[in-house]
């Protein structure tokens, strides 16, 4: 799909990058990200309704804090993920968000760059930049601060945001486990940079616990966990009545199962989609 010709460059602001992700010092001062009372005791009413075992949860969790710090890399210790969320958290200081699910077209994200908007991306959905022409899936990218993701959309589309050195929010959850290892251990196109996730009611050393569901619902909880003003987080691509075509290999009925529960979510955060 051709997005070229809009005038989108011509002596507009969004023809500069609008997200620069500084470093920072002090990094034992700054927050983690604490999910909402609500945002997290769901995630014991979903586990009960798929029949899913806390236990499983939990060992995902640790296997990936244990992978994660024992792999060697710099940006994935807790000193270096600490040091990335604190460059996320500068990036969307003040900023208007999109965030993009999982039936994102590109003219959404031709709006979020015309608005001037940092964008998220919910896991695979961050594919639908690669349907965007030049000049302005360059503009794009340079508004993409992270992506959020369990690793099960689409490798490619994932590794290309790697490569870029886009930041992962990477969760580990009971099912996945192959998933996130998979992309891990792809040295070429791993993330560089991380922020490890969790949905279990345990405080783990160096995981945050945000709230949330799936990928995109999860997305809006961190950005109110940052404090983000639900009234500058505008979603793009959220459906429930059908899949989105950015989702990654799934069964569709447990899908629209699960996409309920992520609109039971998005009605509790106070964001209007």
């Amino acid at each position: 799909m051709s997005i070229v010709g809009k005038g989108v460059l011509q002596d507009s602001p969004c023809s500069r990058p609008v997200v620069t992700l500084h470093s920072t010092s002090n990094r034992a001062e700054i927050p983690g990200l604490i999910g909402t009372p609500s945002s997290v005791s769901i995630q014991d009413e979903i586990r009960a309704d798929f029949g899913w075992e806390l236990a499983a949860d939990l060992a995902s969790a640790h296997a990936l804090h244990d992978f994660c710090e024992e792999s060697g890399v710099p940006g994935w210790t807790e000193s270096g993920r600490r040091d990335c969320l604190a460059r996320i958290r500068a990036a969307l200081f003040d900023a208007h968000l999109t965030v993009l699910g999982a039936a994102a077209e590109p003219e959404d994200v031709v709006i979020a760059v015309e608005r001037g908007h940092a964008i998220v991306a919910a896991d695979g959905a961050i594919g639908v930049l690669t349907e965007l022409d030049d000049p302005i899936r360059e503009v794009a990218w340079t508004h993409v601060v992270c992506v959020v993701s369990d690793a099960d959309g689409d490798s490619a589309h994932l590794a290309l945001a790697a490569a870029r050195g886009i930041p992962f929010l990477l969760h580990g959850h009971g099912d996945n486990q192959a998933a996130w290892q998979g992309l891990l251990e792809q040295s070429e196109t791993a993330p560089a940079n991380l922020v490890l996730t969790h949905q279990t009611p345990s405080e783990i050393d160096g995981m945050y616990n945000p709230g949330g569901f799936t990928d995109g619902d999860r997305a809006v909880c961190i950005a109110l966990a940052m404090g983000i003003a639900p009234d500058r987080i505008h979603l793009a691509g959220f459906r429930t009545d059908r899949i989105g075509r950015w989702t990654g290999s799934t069964a569709p009925e447990r899908k629209l199962r699960k996409l309920r529960w992520m609109a039971t979510i998005l009605d509790r955060s106070g964001v209007e989609w």
